[in-house]
C-alpha cells in the first residue's frame, strides 16, 4: 500500500504512527487510514501506539453513523490484541465531539482512546519525545 509521506510517519524505535491529515477530514480519509493500520497490524509482530494531529485540517465532512460504524470496526477487529494507545490532538469542537463517540466507543477495547489540547501532555502520555509527534 503506497503511503503519502507527508501525511503519515512511522517511527520503527518507539513503535509510533503518527497521522497528520490534511484539507477536509472526511470518510475517504478515514477509510485510507483505517486499512492503513489495519495492513500495518496484519504485517507486524509487535504493536504499535497511534497519534492524530488535526491541527492541519481546514474542515470535517464527516457525520455520526461513520465514525461510530469506524470505531465499532476499529474495536471489533483489533480484539484480543495487546492494549495500543491511540491519542487524537484536536483543534475544534466538531472534531473534539467525533473524538468523544470514538473514546466512548472504543472504552474497554485494547485501544486506550484519549483526546488532548496540547501536544506535550499527548507525548508524555505516549511516552514518546514531543519531536516525534510533529511531521
Amino acid at each position: 500500500m503506497k503511503v503519502p509521506l507527508t501525511d503519515i510517519q512511522f517511527h520503527e524505535e518507539v513503535r509510533l504512527l503518527v497521522w497528520t491529515p490534511r484539507g477536509v477530514l472526511n470518510e475517504a480519509a478515514l477509510k485510507h487510514i483505517r486499512e492503513l493500520i489495519g495492513d500495518l497490524e496484519a504485517t507486524s509482530d509487535e504493536p504499535f501506539n497511534r497519534f492524530t494531529d488535526s491541527q492541519a485540517l481546514e474542515a470535517i465532512d464527516l457525520n455520526f453513523r461513520y465514525v461510530f460504524d469506524f470505531a465499532l470496526f476499529r474495536r471489533l477487529s483489533y480484539a484480543g490484541r495487546p492494549p495500543v494507545k491511540s491519542a487524537i490532538l484536536v483543534s475544534s469542537l466538531a472534531l473534539a465531539h467525533y473524538s468523544k463517540l470514538h473514546e466512548v466507543l472504543t472504552r474497554h477495547s485494547s485501544i486506550k482512546f484519549r483526546i488532548f489540547e496540547q501536544r506535550e501532555v499527548a507525548a508524555q502520555w505516549l511516552g514518546v519525545p514531543v519531536e516525534l509527534l510533529k511531521l
